[in-house]
């Protein structure tokens, strides 16, 4: 199978004036790619060519062995097609340094034994490249003619995949950002597996065998285009028609996005009903019944980022696509909803298992890693209860709100919380509301608090340390990097101001929960003074 519009090496040798010409050496690369035709004389031709020229020369300047090695390194270096001599005139025989060097680099080396009108093979050659340009010209306007035709009507991107694999004849793989390579056309389950692992090895090789080219939707990569053939490098044409299809592709998507945006807005109003509990039973069967897959549960997430902060509607779009497709891939179909400053995920669960926490964890990890998040560093997702029953999504909803709140007062370092992980702070917030906290902090750390503040001292962290350590000395010191004798000067100091009971069971408790409740209470006079490595 031939490339489109590939004019090899191999080709001209069918060609009237090659009817006595003898390959000589280079036979295997006779698939090397002709796109014109030089007459040279000279040895210093490296600055002359562009690549994939043919060479014809009367050996003028080969009669030594040392100038013709010359020019065929120069040759080889400048991706040239194969060089064509005519022997009697200028010179009689080849080098074997020469036939070898040739070999070696696949370059094909032409003689004529008999005399022959360069004149007349550059005009014939000339004129059936300059005759391919020509028809290349007129079947890629008929080509894009008939992809507009198509963008009019066309339902689902694999009509446009079908087209391309028509026109070229050629295996097509397609990748949305995050999800599965599609392959075009339809082959048997070894066949195809076959071509993916050499796809997937194309990926850090870059094989000649695959040419690719990438589908961009506002500014970014969403989606990638690539096509196989395993005989020819390829042509020109066969590159065009691969980028003119990866245009229509984007218009297509972009059109999608367009209409699924405008869906969107339709359901606006819905969804937010659903999401503060005020919806109609009647319209969550019919959404719930619209849905490919039955579902098992749900939870609401949050997602803050300073890029959605900014009102990038375009940015908007491309992360609500970015979502769906990495939480479909662990199990969840995604319903998007925008307020404020805020992105609302509502996480339907198509999976009858019970690790849905670890597999909205491993979403969020990859969308992390993804390219839309530059810096991930600021980017928060808060998680709300998971909900068995869809009438109760506003629970979850409520949840994920708390969350964020909680993770606020905390100021933490990670990017994804769970209500379900905040045992202690659910509990300090419902205490806040019916008992004046910071009386009891007063009481029990007081004297910790003055000490720091007049001695600029590390008692409350190294406290905090010493606990979270379960009152192991060696490990308080190793997490604080201070020596043993330093941490025993503290734990005095500590038990004759907070009393040398501090580590007995009630109190404990007790002086553990104020620490987090005046963490929770006061986290930028605390949290970022007392900041653990």
């Amino acid at each position: 199978m031939k490339s489109h519009y590939y004019f090899s090496v191999e080709d001209i040798m069918e060609r009237k004036y090659f009817e006595h010409a003898k390959v000589i050496a280079g036979r295997k690369g006779l698939g090397r790619q002709v796109k014109w035709v030089h007459i040279v004389e000279v040895t210093a031709i490296k600055n002359l060519l562009n690549g994939n020229e043919l060479i014809l020369s009367t050996g003028l300047v080969l009669q030594e062995e040392g100038s013709f090695l010359f020019l065929i390194h120069q040759l080889i270096e400048c991706d040239a097609a194969a060089i064509c001599i005519e022997l009697g005139t200028n010179i009689s025989t080849i080098p074997p340094a020469v036939l070898k060097c040739a070999d070696e680099f696949n370059f094909p080396i032409i003689v004529f034994e008999r005399e022959v009108p360069f004149v007349s093979i550059t005009q014939d050659i000339h004129a059936v490249i300059i005759n391919q340009q020509y028809e290349m010209i007129k079947k890629l306007d008929s080509f894009a003619q008939n992809l507009n035709q198509l963008l009019l009507s066309v339902n689902h991107s694999r009509d446009i995949l079908q087209m391309l694999h028509k026109e070229l004849d050629v295996p097509v793989l397609f990748q949305l950002k995050e999800q599965d390579v599609e392959v075009l056309p339809l082959m048997c389950s070894p066949d195809e597996e076959i071509l993916l692992q050499k796809f997937r090895r194309h990926k850090e090789t870059h094989e000649q065998h695959f040419a690719s080219t990438k589908v961009i939707l506002f500014d970014q990569e969403y989606a990638e285009l690539t096509i196989y053939r395993f005989d020819h490098p390829f042509s020109e044409y066969e590159l065009l028609i691969l980028d003119r299809t990866s245009t229509a592709l984007a218009q297509y998507l972009m059109r999608e996005l367009y209409f699924n945006e405008q869906k969107r807005l339709e359901e606006s109003k819905w969804i937010m009903s659903w999401l503060k509990g005020d919806h109609s039973y009647d319209r969550l069967a019919a959404f719930m019944d619209e849905q490919k897959s039955a579902i098992h549960g749900a939870v609401v997430c949050i997602c803050k980022t300073p890029r959605l902060e900014e009102k990038e509607s375009l940015d908007f779009t491309f992360f609500n696509l970015l979502t769906r497709s990495i939480f479909e891939q662990f199990g969840f179909q995604v319903v998007p909803e925008r307020l404020g400053n805020e992105l609302i995920l509502i996480l339907l669960d198509t999976r009858r298992t019970g690790d849905w926490k670890s597999r909205v964890t491993n979403a969020y990890e990859k969308i992390l890693k993804s390219g839309f998040f530059r810096d991930s560093t600021h980017a928060v997702f808060a998680t709300g209860k998971y909900q068995l029953e869809m009438m109760d999504i506003h629970k979850s909803y409520e949840t994920a709100k708390e969350t964020l709140k909680f993770r606020s007062k905390v100021d933490g370092e990670g990017n994804y919380y769970f209500f379900d992980d905040l045992h202690l702070f659910r509990l300090i917030s419902i205490v806040n509301e019916n008992v004046n906290l910071w009386e009891m902090i007063e009481e029990y750390l007081s004297p910790l608090l003055h000490y720091d503040r007049e001695h600029d001292g590390n008692l409350m962290k190294t406290l905090k340390v010493f606990l979270s350590c379960q009152g192991s000395k060696q490990e308080t010191s190793k997490r604080l990097f201070i020596v043993r004798q330093t941490l025993y000067h503290r734990l005095k100091k500590m038990e004759d101001l907070l009393g040398e009971d501090f580590m007995t069971s009630d109190k404990r408790v007790t002086i553990e929960f104020l620490l987090a409740a005046h963490d929770y209470l006061q986290p930028h006079s605390f949290m970022k003074k007392t900041k653990i490595t």
